[in-house]
């Protein structure tokens, strides 16, 4: 007998979500994966040529468990709770996405259009790596932090620099979206 197994369902994800931001805002932390990336460069040895490095990530410790929670959780889920199907995408986005040369949206979940390879290795790839890894890196400094912690732990606090910081990335998302993508892939 085989089992078919599917996508958590948002009544048992989203309450696992809250849980652990209870937990966090309960024992005083906060949750957002880059001061989790700061430990790791601390760690590494960024303090010697940053001072925004230099800190005691002793204190921080707790942060590596959450790496190694998203690192371990993500292979469970992919290799264990996971029917192999794909995002289930909107025929619109399917063919807007056809049109910039992705041939395989719809079938895929990682377009080989942008990870394989052979298209990371080449100019373009390279300079949308680093040039979207400066401008994450940048941004995520910029807002005094990431995504996930912002919209997430700011949020759930009700402070409104994350408020901001949330439209910020919606707005940069449908500026990416809809004029960058293009241009890039057009």
């Amino acid at each position: 007998m085989e089992t078919i197994l599917k996508p958590w369902p948002w009544y048992v994800s989203g309450p696992l979500i809250t849980l652990v931001m209870f937990l966090l805002l309960y024992f005083g932390k906060t949750f957002g994966m880059s001061s989790n990336l700061r430990t790791l460069c601390s760690i590494g040895g960024g303090g010697k040529y940053c001072e925004f490095f230099r800190f005691n990530w002793r204190a921080q410790r707790w942060n590596l468990v959450v790496v190694l929670g998203t690192v371990i959780g993500g292979f469970l889920a992919v290799t264990y709770l996971s029917d192999g199907s794909i995002i289930d995408l909107n025929p619109r986005t399917v063919s807007d996405l056809a049109e910039l040369n992705f041939a395989a949206a719809g079938h895929t979940l990682l377009p080989p259009e942008i990870y394989s390879w052979d298209y990371v290795i080449s100019f373009k790839g390279l300079a949308i790596l680093i040039g979207g890894g400066f401008l994450v890196g940048f941004g995520t400094r910029y807002a005094g932090g990431c995504t996930s912690g912002h919209a997430i732990t700011g949020l759930s606090n009700l402070q409104i620099p994350s408020l901001i910081a949330v439209i910020g990335f919606f707005i940069g998302g449908l500026l990416m979206t809809h004029f960058l993508l293009p241009l890039i892939f057009g």
